[in-house]
């Protein structure tokens, strides 16, 4: 378990997102069409998972919109916003964004594979503020759990990894 807070408040996690160099755990998550999509689909990407408890909620919708803008620059980079949000939510929330693929978790165990499912407190059940950053080859090249909740990730260390595999 990892702690993390919202707004000043503690929660815990339901452990830690995998390490740098590790291949990252496979998953299967819910695209706006409500196909289940996994890392093969994305086969010889490199992958932004931007991950989030809410689109719904101005941080999180902020997050997307400056991944969304920052990867559109990058070659070979998918987007990939992980949310608890509902797919049609999630859909609706990023249809202006070019380069986000959004994908929910209401039907998987990716919060407890890659450690972010908060597991007490307020948001129980959603997950947490992070991201990952694979390789093509889905090797972890970075990660960040963004400790308060409320607040935004590096953007500028993520997209340096990205940039640099």
């Amino acid at each position: 378990m990892t702690e993390v807070t919202f707004k000043g408040n503690k929660m815990n996690t339901s452990g830690e997102l995998p390490s740098v160099g590790d291949t990252a755990p496979d998953f299967q998550l819910t695209h706006t069409d409500l196909e289940d999509i996994g890392l093969g689909a994305f086969e010889g990407k490199k992958k932004v998972l931007s991950i989030t408890p809410s689109l719904d909620t101005s941080v999180c919708s902020t997050m997307a919109k400056k991944f969304n803008d920052a990867v559109a620059d990058l070659d070979d980079v998918v987007l990939l916003n992980v949310s608890a949000d509902l797919p049609f939510a999630a859909g609706r929330v990023c249809e202006s964004m070019t380069e986000v693929v959004p994908l929910s978790t209401f039907r998987s165990s990716f919060g407890r594979d890659y450690g972010v499912e908060i597991v007490d407190g307020a948001l129980k059940g959603l997950t947490c503020r992070a991201v990952v950053v694979l390789s093509a080859e889905n090797k972890v090249l970075h990660t960040e759990l963004v400790s308060e909740i409320t607040e935004e990730p590096d953007y500028e260390r993520a997209l340096e990894a990205a940039r640099s595999a």
